[in-house]
């Protein structure tokens, strides 16, 4: 039988990052038991820092705001007011079995989405991360970091729409320090969150389609 839709959650406010891993588990246990649907959950966090699996303590340079461990693949990353975040607690082995496919496609949808508000992102080899062009360089705007546990998904991604991109600097985000972090407001784009979640919605149908793709990880 072919998966539904996934249930779309946008939470106002910020959402405390312990409450968020709480509210993420007990979806991903219902999910696993046939018990709730698929989920796609957008939110803010208030200023934080997470500890991915692969996470360097001598990046964490220095810790202004509290530091929480993650669970997910990746080192460390920022999550703040002005930042969207989305998680999604998805069903693989529904959908294909391949988490590769899950991330490249992941990845995919967000840039997607961010080309419809007139930004060319892309990947870049060897570097984890969403990046676009800022200047003469090249610049992070997103980040994707995912668990994978009973090929039920957890965690998904964070851009960066008009954060405080000073607050990046207590850490190395992801290890790549020869790179900076942009926003959608620093490369002049006058969108808020709720443009960026329209253009999340338009893409998705898209995103579902490269799960089809069958055959832990901060990118």
């Amino acid at each position: 039988m072919s998966p539904s839709t996934p249930e779309w959650l946008v939470t106002a406010g910020l959402t405390p990052y312990p409450d968020a891993l709480s509210i993420m588990e007990q979806r991903a246990a219902a999910v696993l038991a046939g018990e709730a649907q698929e989920l796609v959950w957008l939110l803010e966090h208030p200023p934080l820092y997470t500890a991915g699996t692969s996470a360097d303590p001598s990046e964490l340079i220095t810790p202004r705001f509290p530091v929480f461990p993650a669970g997910r693949g990746g080192r460390y990353t920022y999550h703040g007011p002005g930042q969207r975040v989305g998680y999604l607690i998805m069903d693989l082995a529904r959908r294909g079995r391949d988490v590769r496919c899950y991330v490249h496609g992941l990845e995919g949808w967000v840039i997607a989405a961010l080309a419809r508000l007139g930004v060319e992102a892309f990947r870049a080899e060897g570097r984890v991360g969403i990046w676009t062009r800022m200047g003469g360089s090249e610049a992070k705007i997103g980040a994707i970091g995912v668990r994978v546990r009973r090929w039920i998904t957890m965690h998904g991604f964070a851009v960066n729409v008009a954060p405080d991109l000073s607050h990046f600097g207590g850490i190395i985000p992801c290890g790549l320090p020869d790179y900076p972090v942009t926003s959608l407001h620093s490369l002049g784009i006058a969108a808020d969150l709720a443009t960026l979640d329209a253009a999340l919605a338009f893409t998705f149908p898209a995103f579902l389609e490269t799960l089809s793709c069958a055959g832990e990880n901060e990118t």
